[in-house]
């Protein structure tokens, strides 16, 4: 990565936990949009006392300094200097790109790479249910409509799919209001030679979205658990299926997604 656009950036804010002996593997987690660290990762707490999590809050989210356009190839370069001499990456949903960059540059320095329901889609746009998504996404959200609240987006992201309207803290609206600005994480087509070629051990994670909302599968969940499908199949990586799960089976079912990590990072 080119780390001199780095060097005049804020640091992140990183959240610590670690209840684990002097030296536990270090696990480095990413959040998707409209989260942040501790909030993405709440059900990941309990692995603490086995290993020490740091969860990032990306840029414009969380306790993070605030960025024009968050943008997943930045994130990936924030990524990277938090890497040292090695950790575990995590990432859900637009995470899930900037770990995949991270560790196709620095894939020496990544112990493992769990993505968990990845959602750069064009990087598997020749799959037909991923190829309809797309469109159906662009036509959705492919601009900011002039004049649309923090509060407006979170209501059209979530109420037409059957979803329930969050409370609408600062910090949620803060959110929604740079995931209104960020580079679109469906339409990146990301290389996955590197990957492929790296030795690490790698997982892919997605819900089974039977438990789901019809209108919610239909529009994105199909797509995400195909594009899942197909990174896991190009980059080499095990296929994991948590039932009762949909877009956040890390959060839906924190028991059997904490085996499959603790099972990565003992390895």
């Amino acid at each position: 990565m080119n780390d001199e656009p780095f060097r005049g950036r804020e640091p992140l804010h990183v959240t610590v936990w670690d209840e684990a002996t002097p030296g536990a593997p270090r696990a480095v987690l990413v959040h998707g949009t409209m989260s942040w660290g501790t909030h993405c990762f709440a059900g990941q707490r309990p692995l603490a006392e086995m290993f020490r999590l740091e969860l990032v809050d990306r840029r414009g989210f969380g306790d993070s300094p605030d960025i024009e356009r968050s943008d997943y190839t930045v994130d990936a370069e924030d990524v990277c200097q938090l890497l040292g001499h090695g950790a575990h990456l995590v990432g859900h949903s637009y995470g899930a790109a900037a770990v995949m960059l991270a560790a196709s540059a620095h894939p020496e320095a990544v112990q493992s790479l769990t993505l968990i329901e990845p959602s750069p889609l064009r990087t598997a746009a020749g799959h037909p249910v991923v190829a309809a998504a797309l469109e159906r996404i662009r036509a959705s959200f492919g601009g900011v409509e002039e004049g649309l609240s923090p509060e407006d987006h979170l209501r059209r992201s979530t109420e037409p799919y059957g979803l329930p309207m969050p409370e609408t803290t600062p910090r949620l609206l803060r959110a929604a209001r740079s995931a209104m600005r960020e580079r679109p994480v469906w339409d990146a087509q990301l290389p996955l030679g590197p990957l492929a070629k790296a030795t690490m051990p790698k997982t892919v994670i997605n819900g089974t979205w039977e438990t789901a909302h019809p209108d919610y599968r239909e529009f994105t969940g199909n797509a995400l658990v195909a594009c899942g499908e197909y990174l896991a199949e190009m980059i080499g990586a095990r296929h994991v299926r948590v039932r009762g799960a949909d877009h956040t089976p890390h959060q839906d079912r924190p028991d059997e997604v904490n085996a499959v990590l603790t099972r990565m990072w003992q390895s």
